[in-house]
């Protein structure tokens, strides 16, 4: 699903990112929108979400990483339930997950209450081996 290009349904759904800054060593599938491992390991991972209103500022924004499409990874959930700004109210993820090579790890979110939009210039998704 492209950041915003349309609204998110509400339920968690994958984010589709725009644009690679940096993929050196081809673990984003750019075509899949998520991290593959390239080898065995543990992986530090961040996002950063940024809201951008719709219809309304009512909206309450959440975010999630995902291991394999479907294992919510510890440490990674978060949600903004004050009322939002647009293009100022983010959320900023981050944790670390012990991989085995060829797992993958997508950025999902939605929107409660009312829908948005995840801005396509300032949405990211980061992740790198640590051990």
């Amino acid at each position: 699903m492209p950041i915003g290009g349309q609204d998110c349904l509400p339920i968690d759904t994958k984010i589709g990112l725009n644009n690679t800054d940096y993929n050196d060593q081809g673990a984003f599938d750019a075509a899949n929108n998520y991290f593959v491992a390239p080898a065995d390991g543990t992986y530090l991972f961040g996002a950063t979400l940024l809201y951008k209103v719709n219809a309304s500022t009512t909206a309450r924004m959440r975010g999630r990483l995902v291991l394999n499409g479907t294992t919510e990874i510890r440490g990674s959930l978060g949600e903004i339930s004050a009322t939002h700004v647009s293009l100022a109210t983010a959320i900023w993820l981050q944790t670390m997950v012990p991989l085995t090579a060829g797992d993958t790890v997508e950025l999902q979110g939605y929107f409660r209450v009312a829908d948005g939009y995840f801005a396509a210039d300032h949405t990211s998704f980061w992740g790198c081996k640590i051990g």
